[in-house]
Order: C-alpha cells, then structure tokens, then sequence
C-alpha cells in the first residue's frame, strides 16, 4: 500500500535498520550502557586533561569501543578500556595542536571553552586547573587518573601505556610542582 506525502512534507526516515543479530543487540545495549553510566565522568576526565574539545574526544572514545566491541575480551574491562581511549586521544589532539601550532605564522586564535567545559568547573576549581594545564603531559594525567579519578597505579600504568615506576615517577613530580605552583600563587 502507497502512502500519499503532501509536497514540502518531511518524510521520516529510520536513523538505522533495527538489529536483529543477537551480538549486535549485545553491543548495543552494551555501549549505551556505558555511556549512561560513564559520559559525565570520561568528558570531567577530557576537560582536566586539557582537551580542547572534549564533547568530542568523548564522542570518538565512545565510536571506538563501538566499533571494537566484539573484540573486547572482557566487557567489564570497557571502563578501563574507555578512560585508556579517552587518555590517548587527548593526547593525540594536543600533540597535533602544538604541532599545527608551530607552523602556523599567525598568533593562535584563543580558543573559548564549551558551555559543558564551564559547567564543570566550579570558580573554586579553576586556579587549580589553571595549575594543572602547566604542567607537563604525563605528570597532568597521572595526577588526573590518581588523585580524581582514584586509580591504583597499575590501573595508570595501563591507562597510560607506561610502567608502575614511571606512573610513580610522573605523580611525584607532577606534585611537587603543582604545589609549587599553587604556592606561588597565594
């Protein structure tokens, strides 16, 4: 049976064909799962670790483990495996933005931060923040994953792709001159 549309009428259009495969209705409800349960804290981890965009960061963390679902040999490590993404492409965007940064001839365009960004920090929070995006990539996440996140330093380690001593090494210093930089600002 025909369906008669008035012209300039939007037809809805299906987003997606529903899944029948028994896998896929897994995976799916699998990551809308996690996403449910772990957005707001993988974009507070995006924000702290200096993303620039870090809705985006996000989107792509969740894109990936999507993809790599079936793949996953324990889908109670996704978590982990979600925050590990999170770190990794953080860091991919700021090391490409230091890299475009330096060939580009005109100052950089400051950029403003999302309203979600904002919404996160507190007035409180920000002198800190403003001490924690001077330091040094790793001490940042190592700090970030320990002292926020709460991590065990093996749990880092994985995250970060580094050893037990260096997560030891990087939270140490990161410390150290954090104080010193909160110090200085008093």
């Amino acid at each position: 049976m025909r369906q008669h549309v008035r012209p300039g009428t939007a037809v809805p259009v299906p987003l997606a064909p529903a899944a029948t495969d028994p896998a896929e209705l897994e995976r799916e409800a699998g990551v809308a799962r996690l996403f449910e349960l772990h957005y707001a804290s993988m974009l507070r981890l995006a924000v702290l670790l200096g993303a620039d965009d870090p809705e985006n960061v996000v989107a792509e963390a969740y894109y990936q483990i999507y993809r790599k679902w079936r793949r996953l040999r324990d889908t109670e490590a996704a978590e982990a495996y979600l925050r590990s993404t999170v770190c990794n492409l953080t860091r991919m965007r700021i090391r490409h933005l230091q890299v475009a940064r330096k060939h580009v001839e005109a100052p950089p365009i400051e950029l403003v931060a999302s309203a979600e960004s904002t919404a996160l920090l507190h007035d409180d929070q920000r002198v800190l923040i403003d001490a924690l995006q001077q330091l040094p990539a790793r001490q940042r996440e190592a700090l970030v994953l320990r002292h926020w996140l709460g991590l065990k330093e093996s749990e880092i380690a994985s995250a970060m792709g580094i050893s037990c001593g260096s997560v030891k090494t990087h939270t140490a210093r990161g410390l150290a001159a954090l104080t010193q930089a909160m110090e200085a600002r008093r």
